[in-house]
C-alpha cells in the first residue's frame, strides 16, 4: 500500500539539481544501495527529500578520501527512509578518524623520505623507498634478476 508521500516524491532531476550532482551519479548511488528510490505509477524514479542528507554525507566522506565501500558499510546500518542524524554522522566519522590518521601518518612518512630522493634521482631502484619500498630483489643486484633465475622466460 502506497502512502501519498511515497507515491509523489522528488524526481531524479530535482534531487540532482538540489544536491549538485549528476543524474548518473544518483543512478549509481541508487544501484550501489547508498541511496534509495522507488518507481511511481508512470515508472519514474522518485526519491524522498531525506535522500539529500544521505548524498551530503556521501559527498563529504568522499572529499575526506573515504572509499564508497567504507561509506556503504557505514550507511548500511542507517534507516533507508530517514535522513542521517548528527549522531549518525558522529558514529561514522569516529570510524573513519582512525583510517584518516593512518593515511596522514603514511603521507608524513613519505614526505619525510622525499628528501632522500634528491641524491637518488630515481636511478637507484635498490635504495629508493618511494619507488621501490621493501624491495626484496634489491639485494640480489640490478637488472632482470627474476629472468636470470628462470631460464625459461617470464611465463615459464
Amino acid at each position: 500500500m502506497r502512502n501519498k508521500k511515497r507515491s509523489s516524491g522528488w524526481s531524479v532531476g530535482q534531487i540532482a539539481k538540489r544536491a549538485g550532482v549528476s543524474v548518473a551519479t544518483l543512478h549509481f548511488y541508487d544501484g550501489q544501495g547508498l541511496i534509495f528510490s522507488w518507481r511511481n505509477e508512470g515508472n519514474q524514479r522518485r526519491f524522498d527529500p531525506s535522500v539529500l542528507r544521505r548524498i551530503a554525507v556521501i559527498k563529504s566522506a568522499q572529499r575526506l578520501g573515504i572509499s564508497l565501500e567504507a561509506i556503504s558499510a557505514a550507511m548500511s546500518n542507517l534507516p533507508r527512509d530517514k535522513a542521517p542524524s548528527t549522531s549518525d554522522w558522529k558514529k561514522m566519522s569516529t570510524r573513519w578518524r582512525a583510517e584518516l590518521q593512518q593515511r596522514i601518518t603514511q603521507l608524513e612518512r613519505l614526505r619525510d623520505e622525499l628528501d632522500g630522493c634528491i641524491g637518488c634521482g630515481c636511478l637507484s631502484l635498490k635504495s629508493c623507498q618511494l619507488r621501490n619500498p621493501e624491495d626484496e630483489a634489491g639485494d640480489t643486484g640490478s637488472g632482470a634478476v627474476f629472468l636470470k633465475r628462470n631460464n625459461k622466460g617470464v611465463n615459464g
